[in-house]
């Protein structure tokens, strides 16, 4: 499995919230199967999105897309940081 976590600041945590959900099927279809949405203990606009994906391939394109910059726009986002991520392990303690 290959995965996407995204680190940035947004405006507002529940205004980005909304925007976020209505991309759930544009996620979907372009290769999002899981996803986490995490924030800082200390900072609610901090975000952290941490998603599974078909490929990294398909989660380059898809946040490397002009319809994306858009809508990191219309939600607030500020700097986002991607990193893409092969899962080398997984198990439970």
């Amino acid at each position: 499995m290959q995965y996407v976590l995204i680190i940035h600041e947004v405006e507002d945590y529940d205004s980005w919230k909304k925007v976020f959900d209505n991309a759930a099927d544009i996620r979907r279809e372009a290769g999002e199967r899981t996803y986490q949405v995490l924030k800082y203990a200390d900072n609610p606009n901090q975000v952290v999105h941490f998603s599974a994906w078909t490929s990294i391939d398909n989660a380059k394109q898809f946040f490397e897309s002009p319809q994306l910059v858009e809508i990191r726009k219309e939600a607030g986002v500020k700097s986002p940081e991607f990193i893409y991520l092969e899962q080398l392990e997984s198990g439970i303690l």
